[in-house]
Parts: structure tokens; C-alpha cells; sequence
């Protein structure tokens, strides 16, 4: 009996040789429409579907394949007397190499305009029935879904006639999490069309992006992973112009540059360590920007990681040449800024796409066993609830210096205090058990320049202490939530040393 290989695909890369190669070895070639055509065009023979299941494919080829001559063929173990006989009996011939790939769903949906119906018409019904009954028969069919495995298929039958049974099973164990990503992004694109925000499940699918050389310390082995779809505003996306590979710690502090940097309108440089901004600067020029970010805290950004959200220049790029620095992100780089830069060897340098802001992402957060998930905190100033309890109100300059304060602390680690003037951060407490404690920490960074300038608190205060802090140190304006049932005490003090202090009605605590 010849024996006989199925292909029906989507992504035609490598299939030509693959099936002059599968001819070669004997197999007989079944095919179905647009793949047919193509291989029937290249010169090799094609067995049509129709052929096999005795019946013309309908409803405008939804229904092609799925018949028990197809089915039958595929999860028959032919290796057992009883499964032999039967399909004997009805005139079935067993097929032992099923290449398929998927209607291209995901290019559909990612269309800017696609019609619900273009989509609908994209979900895969038979590829996926076919992957999974040869994949649960791999024992005796090699399931293939992907062109970079092709020539391991060819090799191994050439080899030995067959497919090893390790191999088949490897095959095997790709396409369930093909067929499982492909579900996942149907199950999310139906979900988001219907405006389910609490499904009863959620299921995810992530490409990988590349392995990492190990996680957060070097005994734990880690890899990065993309969402298919995802915000083109992303490390995920980044292009690498120059440097070594990115680390596992890198990836995570270079976001957490990129979403303080995309706050800003004007040009704005943040400069990041283990996730925390150390220095946040603007100007009306992206070189004095980064000054204004590397003066805020020229200790810590040492081995740091830096965002710019407009070009890097050549005035730019000598700053940055000085320091010694991780990572550089920014839109774009000139070819003077790039010849500075690439002079060092081991610095990153990554472009990322600033265009128009797209939709917010859920964030996610893994727990042991579970996984939690919210809205990303996407709440500005315009949105704020702003009330002025205080006797005295800010000033121009006050108010200035207060919202770029509240921008850069809801990406500070809780407890997160903030002390800025209108141009650039001064000092910044992160992740303080205490309120006071991180204010004490932010007040100590800004010394002398804490006079006259502003202070920012992702959360309220719970009693007056952080006020009286402030106020010792020269802070003249602060700007936090409110609601705490001892907010009187903070007004009284703010009013007993003259400082304007502004509620927002909004907490941004980041855990």
C-alpha cells in the first residue's frame, strides 16, 4: 500500500520541496484547494480531497475534510488488528504525514478595519480538527505545522522510512500548543467583542521572543515571551541596534522606563534602576532633558537605563557617551548619535515606536498557582477629581512642578514619594514600609533644592507627620489623594506652614 501525506496549508513557505521531497520518498500527495493548486503548479502530483472522502467540498469550502475517510484515515492505529480491519471494511486508506498550518487569523484580526464577518470567516475549522487527531495518533502520524520542520521530517523517513517515535511525539506536542494559542487568540478577540470583562477563564498565548541567558539572579532560567498582538510600544517590539542581548533584568527595567517616559508630551529623558525611576527630567530640548534626568540623582544612574522620547542627537548622545549606561530607548537616533554610541561595545541601544497611543493592556501579575489581572493605571491629571483644601492655593510654577511630581510616583514602588520642581525630579523614596520613611528618603536626595519645590505621594497620609516632614525641609506645595480619615490633621498642618496642598481623589499604589 503507498503510503499517503496530507497537506493543506496557509503559509506556503518550503512546501514545494517538501512535497517533491515527500513524492520522492514514495507518499502519495493529498491536498486541498489553494494548496492543491500550488503544488499542481510545481509539478507534482496531487490527490484532491474530494477523491478521498467522495464528496465535493460545500459551503463555500467551510466543509472539506472533516469525513470519517479523513478522520478515519488519521486516527486509525494501524498497529492494532481490530483498528485495520475496520478501516479495510469501509475502503480507508491510513495516512501517516499530515502537514497543516492555520487560516491566518491572527494577519486578519490585526487589520486596522477588519469586518467581524472577515474575522468569523478566518476561524479555522478543519485544519485544527485534522492537527488534533493526527497529533493524538502520533504513534503512528507525524503531524507537522511548522516549515522549519521540514527537513528533520525528510531526513528522519529518508533515513529510516519513517519518523522516530520521539520525533512524532515532539511534532505531536507543538501542534496541541499550536492549536491552543490559535483557540486562545479566537477566545480573546470573541471576548473583547462581547465586552466580557470577568470571563469565567482566560486563556493566553505568548510567542517566544528569545531564551535569556538566565532570570533576576543567575540559578534561575528564564526566556522572553511576546504577545502576538501587542502594544507596538513595547520592549516586545523593540528594535536592538547595537549592544549585547538584552537580560532578564533589563527587560523588566526598560519598561518600566518606557511607561514613565510615554507620561510626557514635551521632551522628557527617565533614567531607571531595578524598576524604580531615579531621575525624570524635561526641557525644551531632548539633551536638556537628559541633563536635567542625570542631574536628579548622577549616583544612581550609573549602570542605569535610560528613555527619551524624542530622537537622540549628537549633543545628546555625548552626554550619554560620558556615563556609563545599560540600556539606551529612545524613537530614533541620528547616524552622529549612533557613531558616538556604538563606540562602546557592550551598551544597548533600542528604537521603539512613539506613535499614537493604543489601547491600554491588562497587567499581568503570576502568583504562586494563580495569576492576577487589572486595568493598567492609565487615570491622568485631566481625569482627577482636583479639590484644594488647603487655605493657600499653588501657583503656576506650584502646579507645574505638583503634576510632574504625580506623573513619575505612580510608577515608583508603594510607599512612593516623589519631590520635583517644574522641570525634573529631585528626590524619590520607593517602597518604604511607612509613608514618612519614604518621604525621609526623598527629602534627604533633594537636600537644599527641596526649598520652594513640590511633593507628590501616591497614597494619602495617614496622620500629619508627613506634612510636618515637608514642611521642615522647605516643600511648598503637595499634591496626594485625600481620603484619609485624619486629613484634617494634614490640612491644619499644610495650613499652619503656608503650604498649598492639592487632593486628587486618585491612589496609585504600585505593589
Amino acid at each position: 500500500m503507498r503510503k499517503k501525506a496530507l497537506i493543506s496549508v496557509s503559509d506556503k513557505t518550503g512546501i514545494i520541496d517538501f512535497a517533491k521531497g515527500l513524492q520522492e520518498l514514495g507518499f502519495e500527495i493529498i491536498s486541498t484547494g489553494g494548496t492543491k493548486q500550488a503544488l499542481q503548479d510545481s509539478g507534482v502530483a496531487v490527490t484532491g480531497i474530494s477523491d478521498v472522502t467522495g464528496f465535493p467540498e460545500i459551503l463555500d469550502g467551510r466543509v472539506k475534510t472533516l469525513h470519517p475517510n479523513v478522520h478515519g484515515a488519521l486516527l486509525a492505529r494501524v498497529g492494532e488488528a481490530d483498528h485495520l480491519s475496520q478501516i479495510q471494511e469501509h475502503g480507508i486508506q491510513p495516512i501517516s504525514v499530515v502537514c497543516v498550518n492555520l487560516y491566518p487569523f491572527k494577519e486578519t484580526i490585526s487589520k486596522p478595519d477588519v469586518s467581524v464577518e472577515e474575522a468569523i470567516e478566518n476561524i479555522d475549522i478543519g485544519g485544527p480538527s485534522m492537527l488534533r487527531s493526527s497529533a493524538k495518533n502520533h504513534e503512528y502520524v507525524a503531524a507537522v505545522v511548522d516549515p522549519a520542520d521540514y527537513n528533520t521530517v525528510l531526513t528522519e523517513l529518508k533515513e529510516t522510512g519513517d519518523v522516530n517515535k520521539e520525533t512524532k511525539r515532539w511534532l505531536a506536542a507543538k501542534v496541541f500548543r499550536h492549536t491552543a494559542a490559535y483557540d486562545a487568540m479566537i477566545a480573546e478577540y470573541m471576548t473583547e467583542l462581547v465586552q466580557e470583562e470577568q470571563p469565567e477563564t482566560v486563556t493566553m498565548t505568548f510567542e517566544l521572543k528569545q531564551p535569556l541567558r538566565y532570570g533576576e539572579n543567575p540559578h534561575q532560567k528564564a526566556a522572553f515571551y511576546k504577545k502576538p498582538l501587542g502594544s507596538s510600544f513595547s520592549i516586545a517590539h523593540a528594535e536592538q541596534l547595537h549592544g549585547k542581548e538584552l537580560s532578564y533584568n533589563n527587560i523588566n527595567d526598560a519598561d518600566a522606563a518606557l511607561q514613565i517616559v510615554r507620561e510626557f508630551n514635551q521632551p522628557a529623558a527617565v533614567a531607571v534602576k531595578h524598576s524604580n525611576p531615579c531621575g525624570v527630567g524635561t526641557g525644551e530640548t531632548i539633551e536638556a532633558a537628559f541633563s536635567q534626568a542625570y542631574q536628579a540623582d548622577p549616583v544612581s544612574i550609573f549602570g542605569g537605563i535610560v528613555a527619551l522620547n524624542r530622537e537622540v542627537n549628537r549633543e545628546t548622545a555625548e552626554q550619554l557617551h560620558e556615563i556609563f549606561l545599560e540600556i539606551v530607548i529612545a524613537p530614533s537616533f541620528t547616524k552622529e548619535a549612533l557613531e558616538i554610541l556604538t563606540s562602546k561595545k557592550n551598551i544597548r541601544l533600542l528604537t521603539v515606536s512613539f506613535g499614537k497611543k493604543e489601547k491600554a493592556e491588562k497587567k499581568l501579575s503570576s502568583i504562586e498557582g494563580g495569576l492576577l489581572i487589572q486595568d493598567s493605571d492609565e487615570f491622568g491629571f485631566e481625569q482627577a477629581d482636583i479639590t484644594v483644601p488647603t487655605k493657600r492655593k499653588p501657583t503656576e510654577d506650584e502646579w507645574n512642578a505638583l503634576k510632574l511630581g504625580w506623573k513619575v510616583v505612580k510608577h515608583v514602588k508603594s510607599n512612593a514619594i516623589v519631590v520635583s520642581d517644574v522641570q525634573m525630579t529631585l528626590g524619590i523614596g520607593a517602597g518604604q514600609m511607612n509613608r514618612v520613611g519614604s518621604a525621609r528618603i526623598a527629602l534627604e536626595q533633594a537636600g537644599e533644592k527641596a526649598k520652594g519645590s513640590a511633593m507628590a505621594s501616591d497614597a494619602f497620609f495617614p496622620m500629619d507627620d508627613t506634612v510636618e516632614a515637608a514642611a521642615k525641609a522647605g516643600i511648598t506645595s503637595i499634591i496626594q489623594p485625600g481620603g484619609s480619615i485624619r486629613d484634617e490633621d494634614s490640612i491644619k498642618k499644610a495650613d499652619e506652614y503656608g503650604i498649598a496642598m492639592v487632593f486628587t481623589g486618585v491612589r496609585h499604589f504600585k505593589h
